[in-house]
């Protein structure tokens, strides 16, 4: 990266360590942790969109709704993450192309699958061959961002539904004698009083979403464990910058990254914990007045 670098043969001590710290593959490891906090950004208000989408369609009256909803949230949740990652994605990445392939080549005789092999005409591909490497990896990033969001959705769904049946019933049938409908029930009583019995099962959730993130690597992302494993390995004759075996310090540093990352969580989370429950009738509602008296 720095003129200073351009002969690694002639460095030593401190000035190698700099070297070898902004090299190329180096900065794309640094960027790596930036696509990790971009993908929780992202899937986190995502999956919870769909597990609440997931709730309401438990709860729904319409049998075939109900049945739908359920069904979501017992087969994904049945089905082993690291399986549905490699399933889903390429079932995924197949059903666009077909779709696609099904619009803009309806000439096409030869047929799409082939033995193991998967073909559709080149104007069906998804990004096309011909596009920047930019659009590629952006594509491969979205179908990560929407695999995680449907596996974590479906918890989030089993979460959801439990705390709208926690809240207590005498609040709605309250709400209803006070003439409101079905609607502003559901919107200004059962939503806000939800999130108070969520929010412990939903944290979890979130947890659980940094320590998956890893999985990115199953999905053809180059996450913070790619690179880690990459340049702490001890085969480095493609790299000007040749070491013994440093996995076990480039693990031990993301080891104190994730820790952060989750003790960081952990902070915010009690404080919007305590926050919901103010003044709420549950146990750590009740706490909290006996503390303020």
């Amino acid at each position: 990266m720095f003129s200073a670098c351009a002969d690694p043969a002639s460095l030593e001590g401190f000035s190698w360590l700099m070297c070898y710290l902004t090299t190329g593959k180096h900065i794309d490891f640094y960027w790596s942790f930036l696509t990790v906090l971009v993908l929780l950004v992202i899937t986190a208000p995502t999956a919870l969109a769909f597990g609440f989408g997931g709730a309401m369609a438990a709860r729904s009256q319409v049998a075939p709704v109900r049945w739908l909803g359920k069904l979501y949230t017992a087969m994904v949740r049945g089905v082993p993450d690291i399986v549905f990652f490699l399933f889903f994605v390429i079932a995924l990445d197949q059903a666009v192309e077909w779709t696609k392939h099904q619009i803009v080549c309806p000439g096409w005789t030869e047929p799409i699958r082939q033995g193991l092999e998967f073909r559709v005409c080149p104007q069906a591909k998804v990004p096309l061959g011909t596009s920047a490497q930019i659009w590629h990896q952006i594509y491969g990033f979205a179908l990560a961002v929407f695999t995680f969001a449907i596996v974590f959705g479906a918890f989030a769904a089993n979460v959801l539904y439990g705390a709208m049946n926690a809240v207590p019933r005498a609040q709605l049938e309250t709400a209803e004698a006070y003439g409101l409908t079905h609607r502003q029930i559901f919107r200004r009583i059962l939503v806000p009083q939800m999130w108070t019995y969520a929010l412990p099962g939903l944290s979890n959730l979130w947890m659980i979403l940094i320590k998956a993130t890893p999985l990115l690597f199953l999905l053809g992302v180059k996450d913070i464990v790619y690179w880690a494993r990459e340049l702490g390995s001890a085969k480095t004759q493609a790299y000007a910058f040749p070491h013994p075996d440093w996995r076990l310090w480039y693990f031990l540093f993301l080891l104190v990254v994730y820790l952060c990352m989750t003790r960081v969580s952990e902070i915010l989370l009690t404080r919007l914990t305590r926050r919901l429950s103010h003044g709420q009738a549950t146990a750590a509602g009740e706490a909290m007045r006996r503390a303020a008296q």
